[in-house]
């Protein structure tokens, strides 16, 4: 039995045990069969008592049989060799042993849907069954109650095979009436229910992305490289990519997927528009005047779709003008496929617009202007020509397929002067307009027109150079001239022009709106709550001794003042030290007091505004051993309230989370075992992996340990990345939340699962092995091999994660893991150490190294990249958010090697950058915005920071940069490590720059030179009488002139003073 496979290449299932029939489907089906031979008996049916179907061996070959067809829609899978009779009262299936056991499962159904017995004829293998089939045709006179009953069968598919053959002599030699009703099953399968419109939708999807982003960009790639590559290479090419989807991203399971037909590419003046045409081994043709038919279609669970498309090669206005028409007339064709219209009105609605438009065309008009499509490529009965006046309805599918055959162009070269035009589109008849399933591809004249005439300047985008007499073909991508390159940066310039108005539009509205307040008030001050030891004086413990203790129970120290025992929680200690010198040991104690630094007013200071607070206390002691002991209670107590505070602290500020709803037996679990998780769950004791698994609106990872444990809402995901490990040691899912939650006792909102794909090997000996060495190339393989199936693993996860999301229940969250786009990455210091950041569909990560980096793109206002000029070997880069209150982030060191990458990604996600010679600091900038946003606007808004137009008056560029102060005297930052971080990377740049100035200032001298003008300029300058103080100091001052840049403001203004961070 072929699963899903109508006639195709498929092999049989070796057992019922791996197949189920969809009961629920097979009883509503059935039902339909037989309600729609009894209402059309006469008319469809051609008044047939029984309907026999057989269906043949399968084939290698790719073929569509109604039989195959009846199969998968009434049972969902395809019984070769298989004997079905339908009667009104009984089922007859003939057919060998492993199938019977399947077709056992139906008995119920068929009879609960119709009434009918279904009765099972099992053949022996070497049987040839004549005795069963006689049985079947003596059932079939009694149930008809006549000698000679009419029997309905498909005329135009010829027995194979033994079986066949033996039970077409058995029909023919019987008193059996024999007749057609081929019409009856196109009619039957013409309105396809939801299930069948959802397979149809799915294969229609991957029909248009597999030509919009695997055809067209390899077809683009080959000219722009002047390859040569036969259409039978594309064909096989285009081939693997559909029966693959996940290589042109489309989430459908490759078992479930195949081809309708070799797909088609035709060039060089040699056209066939049938879709039994195939693709030669010629080279693909793409001169000037040129045209490339390409035609694929694919199928999901056996139904399925097909698109076409042509592609003009710098056309002439011959050629343009028909493809407009042809256009036209595609277009009146399918808005004509509308429930209560004849099917022949598609045809002859493209017949009247190229009646209209280009008369001289109708000879080499197609015949018609396509066919029905599902099951079967071409169903029969559902021809869009002229004469088919069949009704249509709701539920229908159609190729609509139209074409000119055989047109002449003005050329004297053979490959040109004949060509044809080919158009196709999977269309679905609707209550609604007509819905075109691979409208995704385009086939509009701007996006299959090429040009590579530079007098033609109606699409910038695809301009070329003309073809010279030599017959080269100009590169499309590649820089050969300055004035592609030129034209090129011109349209970025004009792109981030229109950015700069649009961002500036929307800043005004949403400063006006109040959408951003200051930047001061970064979050409420944190508030301590009452610190209660004891409640009353009867709960402090006795004791006999004067003596420091700690009460561990109730988190309290007592104290001996005065000869009493005064207990403090032990929160109120800020530090405790111990001394010991020769005879005793001095213990002191200082105490958090409110109202001094660092130690606001909390909730008791507040209540008791007169009270008296003890700020330290020392004590005496000649018990070295007690001293240290105690020492270490307090600081040890101290910790562990600490940091329990902490944490509650951190949980009272979490957003409360939905619970997990844990999947039951029914629903299969999607695991992905051996994790490790970041950041890791606390604790001493050995860390272990766990499993991260899929439940029903989210995800638990959990360990062997009951405590370490971590649920992960799906309404709490912002972005969900999947890496794979190519270039690194890891491969991981990554999720970025909206909101805060706990792992452990920390507060995140990045939580990393991942698996290391390669094992840490020390090789023993110390010696060099050879890359040569069987051992070596072994160990190679195994980890290649091994990173490899991580990376599968982690895939398949991902694919069923994203089958989940795809259901109704989830569509609101617009949820899909990204996965990076390496090629555009770059290096940076986003943080402390540098790092490989690689931007995604939607963000900016660094996933690899820790603290992560997510950047949400949506939320970015603009970009500065920062230190970018000539000489300088690395630049910054400053992201400014649309919400001002939060800092601005700042990447680091970026090689000057990436600039045009980086300004090219942000200009095609439509992010507007500015550049500038020094680092600013941005939290002044962003006060002054906020607290005047009309004359931010008034001046120009962000336009301040466009250094071209600043360069523009060459005079005031001094002043232009005064004011900006450089990012190593920025009073503040993120944190103090970052800070000094940034300024160290910062400075030493600067310093490069500085030294060089210097070098070509001071170009040629030596140090003695230096020395000679030192004492010339004491001896103009000062007078003999000079103390030796003076002359001395005189002299250095010249000399530093010599060795160090002046630092010196240009209205000579003394050098501002490095702060100290």
């Amino acid at each position: 039995m072929a699963d899903h496979q109508n006639g195709g290449s498929k092999p049989s299932a070796s057992g019922s045990g791996a197949y189920t029939i969809d009961l629920e489907n097979f009883s509503k089906r059935l039902e339909a069969f037989y309600s729609h031979w009894g209402k059309h008996k006469s008319d469809f049916w051609s008044s047939s008592d029984a309907v026999a179907i057989a269906t043949p061996p399968t084939s290698e070959d790719l073929r569509y049989l109604k039989s195959s067809a009846l199969n998968i829609w009434l049972l969902g899978y395809e019984f070769p060799e298989t004997i079905m009779v339908f009667m009104n009262k009984q089922i007859h299936f003939l057919c060998s042993q492993k199938k019977a056991n399947l077709l056992e499962t139906i008995k119920k159904s068929a009879h609960e849907a119709v009434g009918a017995d279904l009765i099972i004829h099992v053949k022996a293998k070497h049987d040839d069954g004549t005795a069963l089939m006689e049985e079947i045709i003596r059932a079939i006179c009694v149930q008809s109650k006549s000698d000679s009953p009419i029997i309905g069968y498909i005329t135009k598919e010829a027995p194979e095979g033994r079986l066949l053959e033996t039970w077409s002599e058995k029909l023919g030699s019987s008193s059996l009436q024999l007749t057609d009703v081929t019409n009856g099953f196109s009619d039957l399968f013409a309105v396809k229910d939801v299930s069948e419109l959802t397979c149809i939708k799915k294969a229609a999807y991957l029909t248009s992305s597999v030509m919009k982003n695997f055809v067209v960009p390899k077809l683009e790639r080959v000219i722009d490289e002047e390859k040569k590559v036969s259409h039978s290479s594309l064909m096989d090419d285009t081939e693997k990519a559909i029966l693959d989807p996940s290589r042109v991203k489309v989430k459908l399971k490759a078992e479930n997927v195949d081809i309708c037909y070799p797909p088609i590419f035709q060039s060089g003046g040699q056209f066939d528009l049938r879709p039994s045409a195939s693709s030669n081994d010629e080279d693909l043709y793409y001169d000037s005047t040129s045209v490339i038919v390409c035609a694929i279609g694919s199928r999901y669970n056996s139904y399925c779709s097909n698109v076409a498309r042509t592609f003009l090669i710098d056309a002439t206005a011959s050629q343009s003008k028909a493809y407009e028409v042809l256009l036209k007339a595609h277009d009146a064709s399918v808005s004509a496929l509308k429930p209560g219209n004849t099917v022949a009105a598609a045809y002859q609605a493209a017949l009247a617009v190229v009646q209209k438009e280009a008369p001289e065309l109708l000879p080499n008009l197609t015949k018609s202007a396509g066919t029905g499509i599902g099951l079967e490529f071409r169903e029969s009965g559902l021809s869009l020509n002229s004469k088919n006046n069949r009704l249509l309805k709701a539920g229908m599918v159609f190729n609509v397929c139209l074409g000119f055959q055989n047109l002449q162009a003005q050329t004297n070269n053979p490959k040109t002067e004949k060509y044809s035009l080919l158009l196709a589109d999977t269309v679905i008849v609707s209550e609604k307009p007509p819905e075109v399933l691979t409208a995704g591809c385009s086939k509009s004249v701007k996006d299959v027109a090429y040009s590579f005439n530079e007098e033609e300047e109606e699409e910038p985008p695809r301009v070329r150079s003309d073809m010279k007499s030599t017959g080269v073909l100009p590169s499309k991508a590649t820089l050969r001239s300055d004035n592609q390159e030129m034209s090129k940066e011109e349209l970025r310039k004009q792109h981030q022009a229109e950015l700069a108005r649009q961002k500036n539009e929307e800043t005004a509205r949403r400063l006006a709106g109040g959408g951003s307040a200051g930047a001061e008030g970064r979050g409420p001050a944190r508030t301590s709550s009452e610190l209660i030891a004891y409640k009353n004086a009867n709960d402090i413990p006795f004791s006999k001794e004067l003596a420091i203790q700690v009460d561990q129970k109730n988190e309290a120290i007592l104290l001996p003042i005065y000869g009493s025992m005064v207990p403090f929680h032990v929160s109120t200690v800020k530090s405790v030290t111990s001394h010991q010198d020769n005879r005793t040991c001095t213990i002191r104690i200082i105490f958090n007091v409110p109202g001094t630094p660092f130690t606001p007013h909390d909730a008791n200071s507040l209540k008791f505004p007169g009270a008296t607070y003890l700020k330290e206390i020392t004590f005496r002691s000649k018990d070295p051993r007690h001293s240290s002991e105690v020492v270490q209670l307090i600081k040890t107590l101290r910790r562990h309230v600490a940091s329990r505070e902490s944490e509650r602290a951190e949980r009272a500020t979490l957003v409360t989370q939905e619970k997990l709803q844990v999947s039951g037996n029914r629903m299969k679990l999607i695991k992905l075992p051996d994790l490790w998780i970041r950041p890791s769950f606390g604790g001493r004791g050995r860390k272990l992996t766990g499993t991260l698994e899929t439940h029903v609106n989210g995800f638990r990872y959990a360990t062997s340990r009951p405590d370490e444990r971590v649920d992960i809402m799906f309404a709490n995901i912002k972005h969900a990345f999947f890496q794979p490990a190519e270039r690194e040691m890891i491969t991981l899912l990554h999720f970025h939340l909206h909101n805060h939650i706990m792992v452990g006792n920390k507060k995140t909102k990045d939580v990393q699962f991942y698996v290391e794909v390669m094992d840490v090997v020390q090789t023993l000996g110390g010696g060099r092995r050879s890359a040569l060495d069987p051992d070596e190339i072994e160990e190679e393989q195994r980890e290649r091999e091994r990173k490899n199936r991580i990376n599968m693993e982690f895939q398949n996860f991902v694919n069923k994660v994203h089958d989940l999301w795809a259901q109704p229940q989830f569509k609101g969250l617009d949820l899909e893991f990204d996965m990076p786009l390496r090629e555009l990455g770059f290096h940076g210091v986003p943080h402390k150490s540098s790092a490989f950041i690689v931007p995604t569909s939607t963000c900016l990560v660094e996933l690899i190294e820790t603290p992560f980096l997510v950047v949400t793109l949506s939320e970015i206002e603009i970009v500065n990249l920062e230190r970018v000029g000539f000489g300088q070997k690395n630049f910054d880069m400053a992201i400014v958010f649309k919400d001002f209150k939060r800092d601005v982030l700042r990447i680091d060191s970026i090689p000057s090697s990436s600039v045009d990458g980086i300004k090219e990604w942000l200009d095609t996600t439509d992010l507007k950058y500015y550049e500038s010679r020094l680092n600013l600091n941005w939290r002044p900038i962003l006060k002054t915005i906020t607290e005047d946003p009309e004359k931010f606007i008034e001046d120009g808004g962000w336009e301040f920071l466009n250094m071209e137009a600043s360069d523009s008056d060459s005079e005031n560029t001094e002043e232009s940069d005064q004011g900006y102060e450089p990012s190593d005297v920025e009073p503040e930052s993120a944190s103090d490590d970052e800070g000094k971080d940034s300024e160290s990377l910062v400075e030493s740049d600067e310093d490069e720059e500085d030294s060089e100035e210097d070098s070509e200032e001071e170009k040629g001298k030596t140090w003695e030179e230096l020395e000679r003008e030192a004492s010339n300029a004491d001896r103009e300058k000062g007078d003999e009488s000079d103390s030796e103080d003076e002359k001395r100091r005189r002299k250095a001052k010249a000399l530093g002139k010599s060795r160090i840049p002046d630092r010196r403001d240009p209205k000579g203004a003394p050098p501002k003073r490095r702060k100290f961070k």
